[in-house]
């Protein structure tokens, strides 16, 4: 609608024709399931969560888009239901990105508070955070979410 604006102002069209064009043009879109809130939400839930991006920062993203919050609760369980502990999992991937945490090469102790912070700017509680950053190793955190998965299935 900006951009109708902007075109109105400029070029001294009508105004009311650009608004027709774009609610014939948005239903349109809508009758050929171009525009499918469920299926981006699930798709972007996705994506964001194999980058490493939190529950929390994922709710956020997709409500400022303009996603229904029930839209986003349920791609949230449609894509973690199999999950044994989504936002540990989504640290990990993040922290290995950023490198921070166990796999920061060298100098760890001198930039722990700084990688809490960037976990935390993240969406990631304080407890999970934590738990990356006082990780002894990448492996260690592998093997902590792979043993809860395995007690997971076995009950």
């Amino acid at each position: 609608m900006r951009r109708v604006e902007r075109s109105a102002r400029t070029h001294d069209t009508d105004r009311d024709e650009g608004v027709e064009a774009i609610d014939s043009i948005i239903q349109r879109f809508q009758k050929w399931g171009y525009l499918d809130d469920k299926a981006y939400a699930e798709m972007r839930v996705g994506s964001l969560f194999r980058r490493g991006t939190s529950r929390r920062g994922i709710q956020y993203q997709l409500s400022m888009k303009g996603v229904s919050e029930d839209t986003i609760n349920a791609a949230l369980k449609s894509v973690f239901e199999n999950e044994v502990d989504p936002d540990r999992r989504a640290a990990i991937a993040y922290a290995r990105r950023r490198r921070i945490g166990p796999w920061r090469k060298d100098n760890r102790e001198t930039f722990r508070d700084r990688d809490l912070a960037a976990l935390g700017r993240q969406g990631f509680a304080y407890g999970i955070a934590r738990w990356i950053v006082e990780a002894d190793s990448p492996e260690a955190c592998e093997a902590s979410l792979s043993a809860d998965e395995k007690e997971r299935f076995e009950h």
